[in-house]
């Protein structure tokens, strides 16, 4: 972080704040604002004591010692440390060297609480945030104050929070007593002779602009998850992560369409930085005893949650909001490719997937259902299109949704480019014009809300059932913005914006609050459901798309797809074959990407192939939309890394190529050709869901059965499943197939959710003998069959 290169190195003074590091040259490219805290020219305020503290509301005085940066030369070795300094300021009696500004600690819950400190005067403070989800956080009056020496302690049940006064420090405690985390001062790198950045906060010289730098301690063998949908290592610990929207172009980059601001500990502590401004997270890539929180934030607003991998997603996502439950008919397949041009090619697919028996509830009309091709205008081509209406009447009688593509994006040869220029709907540069040469839509301004609502509303009112919510993730970053920010705070926010725009109005004339969009912040939760972006059709680029979903169901989403087979070229059949059940294995299945993903184009095998793995997931249904449902209640992902469910288990924090479907199914997807595979396997017994194998804890070295996937579930474990159809309209629910996979205990139970039921329920069965027979169904239109898997 703090490594000092001559010659080529340059200052940003001539760049304005909101253009970001002084190496960017292309345009979206993200900003890392760590450059910030690298140079000579600026000024750094060190977190140096509590000068007042009021216990009773949290909220007190910190000062900061004023610091510049001195160059030190040791045979031949030259090294910058911050160096305090005096003010520099005329006249001087009108400003502080050594500023002394507010800093507070507020609690939420019994298991999180939040720190917020300013660089400066703060206006507009009491705003209502949009990545919370009711605007505000709330407060718990649980935590128990006691005073001790040279500091303040808040005691739950749950953990310890420790405010030292002199140097001020933050310590941060399980309820054992164990320290997790504690923030790192000037006087910590007197253990070491790397000069490491404390906490404190950045003045850029070239604008007078302020920035926190929150360093955190780091413990031997401690990991950090989360930051959103990455595609790098699943464990961040020795990387820096830039948090800023982008269109990744792949899933093997390390910029991301999905970043989040939050992140999660093995050591049993979460972080959110409440924030929407670009953020550098240090997570000891330069010194691997420190996390260095960048945020390009004025003031430090952030949220600390303890406990469990669970704990901690349940109270992040009560914070920053639950997705609601999709609609069934989104678990099914949807059919795709870029893309459908007519309303013949939408009809034809429609009624292929018929004939052939392959199950699937969505057709998908991505950039070609306009008169041309890409250009977003919100109309059916009127000369491929002849009944656009009739046609989705039709589609629906088949048992399909129809789902649209479109972009935020105006072309200047659009019908609508000009319409949106005389309404002052789009972003605008310095001057009030066009930063690009699209128009692009302005989220923060309410009348631009109403009016794209007014056109997505059009659609739906056809008869169309959801919205793919595609780009969002080039919001200029110079622009200025209807809310009166910059892009520096609202490029972020962009896609929030727009996921909620879209779900709002869906909800408002469908019913349902689903979406199918590819950026997102903090908050996008709330708004299922998501897709993994532009993957290649490689095996690295399958592995890549895995660890993905893994991220992104660590960072507060539930429900996560991926382009089945790849999106970029035609897949190669051995490919599509593997990545096929991996994609029915997901809360949401799609094929999508460049022609034929049609299963039927492959030949007579491959379809027979991709039905199978289509049939199994539609025989799923009742064990997914029940585990679906827990997750909406508890902020839990679909796909499940497997510390999740296991964080007793320390081979489980390695694993980043298997997951748990819910929390009792298993799967290892094959990455390549070759098999078996290996599969690391936590406590318990686990029972081959294709062969009926049995394997114990540890790693096993295990060939697939008919599907080339591998796919256990725990012994004792009870899965329903339901009579094949081909549409989930068509399945019969009155009577669920409860699959036991072996003999265990006594009494043994499962829970079981019904489409539009208003709660899971619970299913008992008691040992009768060699086999199960139910001891409690609250379910008096049901019948349950029960069959045993030994």
């Amino acid at each position: 972080m703090l490594i000092f290169l001559t010659g080529s190195w340059q200052s940003n003074a001539q760049m304005p704040y909101a253009s970001g590091a002084s190496n960017q040259y292309l345009l979206n490219q993200p900003i890392d604002i760590s450059e910030d805290f690298m140079n000579f020219t600026n000024t750094y305020f060190v977190a140096d004591q509590l000068n007042s503290f009021d216990p009773q509301t949290g909220s007190g005085q910190v000062t900061w010692k004023r610091h510049v940066y001195q160059t030190r030369q040791a045979f031949n070795n030259m090294l910058a440390f911050l160096q305090p300094v005096d003010g520099n300021e005329f006249p001087g009696v009108e400003y502080e060297a050594d500023p002394t500004l507010p800093f507070s600690i507020e609690f939420v819950s019994p298991k999180a609480f939040r720190i917020q400190m300013k660089t400066g005067k703060e206006l507009n403070e009491d705003e209502p945030s949009l990545m919370l989800v009711d605007g505000f956080a709330p407060k718990d009056d649980s935590w128990e104050y006691s005073k001790m020496e040279g500091g303040h302690q808040y005691k739950s049940e749950f953990g310890a929070v420790i405010i030292r006064e002199n140097p001020w420090h933050l310590e941060i405690y399980d309820a054992d007593g164990k320290l997790l985390t504690k923030t790192l001062n000037r006087e910590d790198n007197n253990v070491t002779y790397t000069p490491i950045m404390p906490f404190s906060y950045v003045r850029r010289s070239s604008d007078y602009s302020r920035s926190m730098s929150a360093t955190f301690s780091l413990s031997p063998g401690e990991k950090i998850f989360g930051c959103g949908e990455s595609f790098k290592g699943l464990n961040k610990r020795g990387q820096k992560v830039v948090l800023w929207t982008d269109d990744a172009n792949g899933v093997q980059n390390e910029s991301m369409y999905k970043p989040i601001p939050f992140f999660m500990s093995s050591r049993g502590y979460g972080m959110f930085m409440h924030t929407s401004t670009p953020i550098t997270c240090d997570f000891g890539k330069y010194y691997n005893a420190a996390t260095n929180l960048m945020i390009g934030d004025e003031k430090l607003d952030l949220f600390v949650f303890l406990g469990e991998p669970k704990d901690i997603l349940d109270e992040y996502t009560n914070l920053t909001g639950k997705p609601s439950m999709p609609p069934l008919w989104s678990f099914g397949l949807w059919m795709s490719r870029i893309t459908y041009f007519s309303e013949e090619d939408g009809r034809q697919v429609a009624n292929q997937l018929r004939e052939n028996k392959i199950p699937s509830d969505v057709i998908h009309f991505d950039t070609g259902w306009f008169e041309n091709d890409w250009r977003c205008d919100y109309q059916f081509s009127k000369s491929r299109f002849d009944d656009p209406v009739d046609m989705i009447s039709d589609l629906k009688e088949q048992g399909f949704q129809t789902c649209l593509w479109q972009l935020p994006y105006f072309v200047p040869k659009n019908e609508l480019f000009q319409e949106i220029l005389d309404k002052e709907l789009y972003v605008k540069n310095a001057k009030g014009n066009l930063p690009y040469e699209d128009a692009v839509l302005d989220f923060s301004n309410q009348a631009t809300v109403d009016w794209y609502q007014e056109k997505i509303a059009g659609l739906l009112k056809q008869g169309v059932s959801v919205i793919k919510v595609d780009f969002g993730e080039a919001a200029p970053a110079s622009g200025i913005y209807a809310s009166g920010k910059t892009g520096f705070y609202e490029h972020n926010l962009y896609p929030l914006r727009y996921n909620k725009a879209v779900a709002e109005i869906t909800k408002e004339v469908t019913g349902d609050a689903i979406i199918w969009a590819r950026s997102t912040w903090a908050g996008s939760q709330r708004y299922p459901l998501h897709w993994g972006g532009d993957a290649a059709n490689t095996n690295t680029a399958m592995a890549g798309t895995l660890r993905a979903g893994l991220s992104m169901g660590l960072s507060g989403f539930s429900f996560w797809s991926h382009d089945i087979g790849g999106f970029v070229l035609k897949t190669p059949e051995e490919l599509y074959r593997r990545w096929t059940p991996f994609g029915m294995l997901t809360s949401h299945s799609r094929t999508h990407g460049a022609p034929p993903k049609e299963p039927w184009e492959y030949g007579k095998d491959f379809q027979d192939e991709f039905r199978k793995s289509v049939n199994l997931k539609y025989t799923l249904m009742p064990y997914i939309i029940a585990q679906a449902k827990e997750c909406t209640e508890k902020g839990l992902p679909m796909m499940r890394a497997l510390f999740v469910e296991y964080p007793d288990d320390a081979g489980s924090w390695l694993i980043d190529n298997e997951y748990l479907f819910g929390s009792d199914i298993l799967v290892a997807p094959l990455f390549e050709e070759i098999a078996p595979r290996d599969v690391y396997l936590p406590d318990g017994e686990w029972i081959d869901y294709q062969t009926g194998e049995t394997y114990t804890k540890g790693w096993h070295s295990i060939t697939p059965g008919e599907l080339p996937v591998i796919m256990l579930v725990k012994k004792g474990t009870v899965v329903p499943h339901i009579k094949l159809a081909q549409s989930t309209k068509d399945m019969d629910w009155s009577t669920v197939e409860l699959k036991v996979f072996g003999k265990s205990a006594e009494r043994i139970q499962t829970k079981v959710y019904l489409p539009n039921g208003d709660s899971i329920k619970t299913i008992a069965l008691k040992r009768d003998g060699d086999s199960y027979k139910i001891a409690e169904n609250p379910y008096s239109n049901v019948k349950f069959k029960i069959s045993l898997v030994e």
